[in-house]
């Protein structure tokens, strides 16, 4: 068995600024690639497209956006994107990332020769936006739904590990009766459920917390086994801190209209049910690294960037703009500290007689797209009235490839949600179970990632080796898919560790990163993405970096 941590591969970049083509970026007669500010629903588009009638527009528009150079820090999807959106209208941008592999929370890793996905594995299909971008980059043919049937819950206690109940919203049941719900609350939860048809309605606004409003309505067996593994595994939340009509939009008007928590749920269905179905999310053959490849080749084709290992450490304000401080990196270090002329590195200067690739950056903007941490590190000096930080849980998943022909069945379907408390992990996917493209690169094996970590709750894999981490993983394996799994069976695994920012739907959440967009936006040229303002998951942070980075460029190209 071997155990590979996610130091990712090196991600290929482009070539420097000073090879960028003039006609890409400095030519004033090219005009830019796209002026017509393409998101769908931008806030800038009627302004956009009015100001690009006048009679200053190509030349001078298309001089204007050569002149800029906006830096991007961060090279998750949120950056990839907002540089996009800047590099195809003619602006030069020079992207930044930290470590050695872009995507962020997007990664791709190795194990035993099988290509897996080491974070996100989908996206949500909620709004259009993120196969709106997939289409645009050439990935159409490539995006799949999931497969091997629904999920199970293990952990209930007093009752054997079951298949999530079929029809409810955030586990929330429409009919407590139901067998499959019969089965996880037992009849003394389905009659203490059922006096949710006897309380009197619910005054809108009058309960936020999901967690309190199901105890209330149907008590703590609803709560405990169906909704709480739900909010865990896709939230890393309890209940109690999750916002109601952000997580469930429209369920405290249904309640009091019809007078019940399993009928507004009912209800909700049923207003659900004329829409087009589809899969709520979606995957990518091959990975969803490919989406972040992609975007990385586009910017190559606009001329712009792309530097992997390069940390940003400082930001300033310059004359025209902002200066970005780099990281000095080792070789520098040993550069400063050797004998001029001892022949023992390469002091090869530019051609401005300057050698030094981590020198700092002079920009007209900004684009900031890290985590929450490192971003507050940058704007803390120029951005007054920022909010407190929220917490944000630390997450990890080891991903396990495993000789098991006893898992061909799928016996617990596409993954395991467990019951807070009743395991270390908190979920597991089958992911060969899940996604026909994996189940056909493995050729009989079988890949399963296991999560641990949840909102104020520590991985327990933090303190742990690789091996260790990797030996715990298969224990959890074998106690959620119910079949007893053997050391000699794992063939190889990979751990991947991630902050995970705080959900939208927490309690709070929207006014903090209210306060934080309002106080960022005081400051000329400079702008924030990333899941910890967009809120979590593709579906959210790709057009929140579509709409910053356009507020961004036109706050360049128009603003005087």
């Amino acid at each position: 068995m071997s155990v590979t941590a996610s130091r990712p591969r090196p991600t290929p970049t482009s070539s420097p600024a000073s090879s960028v083509s003039p006609t890409t970026n400095s030519d004033p007669r090219r005009r830019p690639r796209d002026l017509s500010c393409p998101a769908a629903g931008c806030a800038h588009r009627a302004g956009w497209k009015n100001r690009s009638m006048s009679s200053e527009y190509p030349v001078d528009i298309a001089a204007r956006a050569a002149a800029q150079h906006v830096v991007v820090v961060g090279g998750g999807i949120g950056g990839l994107v907002a540089a996009r959106e800047c590099a195809k209208v003619g602006m030069r941008v020079t992207l930044l990332e930290a470590e050695e592999q872009l995507g962020g929370s997007i990664r791709t890793a190795e194990i035993g020769g099988i290509v897996v996905d080491a974070g996100a594995e989908s996206f949500a299909t909620r709004g259009g936006h993120v196969r709106a971008l997939v289409d645009e980059l050439g990935l159409s043919d490539a995006v799949v739904p999931p497969e091997g049937g629904g999920a199970w819950l293990s952990g209930i206690p007093d009752a054997p590990d079951a298949p999530l109940p079929k029809g409810g919203l955030l586990g929330i049941p429409a009919n407590p009766f139901q067998a499959d719900v019969r089965a996880i609350i037992g009849w003394r939860g389905v009659w203490r459920a059922y006096l949710d048809r006897l309380r009197p309605p619910l005054t809108i606004g009058h309960e936020q917390s999901l967690g309190r409003l199901v105890s209330a309505r149907m008590g703590a067996r609803v709560r405990d086994r169906l909704v709480a593994p739900v909010t865990a595994g896709v939230y890393s939340a309890l209940p109690e801190d999750v916002d109601v009509e952000i997580a469930a939009p429209g369920l405290s008007a249904a309640l009091t209209r019809v007078g019940s928590l399993s009928g507004a749920v009912l209800a909700l269905q049923g207003e659900r049910a004329g829409k087009a179905p589809g899969a709520a999310v979606l995957g990518i053959e091959g990975g969803m690294g490919r989406i972040v490849e992609a975007l990385r080749e586009e910017l190559e084709k606009f001329g712009a960037e792309v530097r992997t290992g390069t940390r940003a450490v400082r930001l300033d304000h310059a004359p025209e703009g902002w200066t970005v401080t780099l990281e000095e990196s080792d070789a520098d270090a040993a550069e400063a500290d050797a004998p001029v002329g001892d022949g023992s590195l390469d002091t090869t200067a530019g051609p401005d007689g300057v050698s030094a690739p981590d020198a700092p950056l002079t920009a007209t903007a900004v684009v900031i797209a890290t985590a929450e941490p490192s971003a507050r590190t940058l704007l803390d000096p120029h951005v007054t009235g920022l909010s407190d930080p929220g917490t944000a849980p630390e997450i990890e998943i080891v991903t396990l490839l495993l000789d098991a022909p006893e898992l061909d069945s799928a016996p617990r379907g596409s993954g395991v949600l467990t019951v807070p408390g009743s395991h270390t992990a908190k979920a597991l996917t089958h992911s060969t179970a899940k996604w026909g493209w994996l189940r056909r690169a493995a050729d009989g094996s079988h890949v399963v990632r296991v999560s641990f970590g949840t909102q104020g709750e520590d991985a327990a894999t933090a303190s742990l080796g690789d091996d260790a981490a990797a030996r715990l993983a298969l224990s959890e394996a074998s106690a959620l898919l119910g079949v007893p799994l053997r050391p000699e069976q794992l063939r190889a695994a990979h751990r991947a560790r991630f902050v995970q920012s705080q959900p939208t739907s927490l309690i709070g959440a929207a006014e903090r990163r209210t306060a934080v967009r309002e106080a960022v936006r005081k400051t000329p040229r400079l702008a924030v993405v990333g899941a910890w303002l967009s809120g979590t998951g593709l579906a959210q942070v790709v057009p929140d970096a579509v709409a910053e980075a356009d507020a961004l460029r036109s706050q360049l190209l128009w603003d005087r």
